[in-house]
């Protein structure tokens, strides 16, 4: 089991880099997509759209906006579980009034219990200006306290920076 933590800034190349490390590790693929479908917003539904036709078809796709944790630790055949992002995952929680600090601790245990290769994308926000409301602070600060968590227990951790990577750990 090995655990990668891709992070960055919006559209840092996280993602793409995610990808290229997915499919060097010769394992069966799960992408696992965290962004809500939201009806009528066009341009998110764009978005998503580009984001799905980059993947290779022989991948699987499972939209999951809460129950990542399961995934993880699914006592399945070996293989590769991509998880994008961490980001839109702590903000479904945080909508779902779910608790934030729980759910962080059952996803932790969940990737240090993983038998597959897992590989997360989580957005770096703390290099950013203070957000003006409270919710944007509150998120701001639980995403950071999050990239640490998942940073500690990951083997690779990747920071990216103009789709140029440096390793962090």
């Amino acid at each position: 089991m090995a655990v990668s933590l891709i992070l960055g800034g919006a559209r840092s190349g996280k993602s793409k880099w995610a990808e290229k490390t997915a499919l060097l590790t010769g394992l069966t693929v799960n992408y696992v997509a965290t962004a809500p479908y939201i009806e009528g917003d066009v341009d998110w539904q764009k978005r998503i759209a580009l984001h799905q036709s980059q993947r290779p078809k022989i991948w699987e796709t499972i939209e999951e906006p809460l129950a990542i944790q399961a995934l993880c630790a699914a006592d399945t055949e070996r293989q590769c579980i991509l998880v994008d992002c961490l980001s839109l995952w702590l903000s479904n929680l945080i909508f779902a009034e779910m608790d934030v600090l729980a759910e962080i601790d059952t996803f932790l245990a969940a990737l240090k219990m993983s038998k597959h290769e897992v590989i997360l994308v989580s957005n770096e926000l703390g290099l950013g200006l203070v957000p003006e409301t409270k919710l944007g602070r509150d998120f701001r600060d639980a995403q950071g306290l999050l990239n640490q968590k998942v940073a500690q227990v990951a083997d690779v951790v990747t920071l990216l920076v103009a789709g140029l990577p440096m390793n962090l750990k």
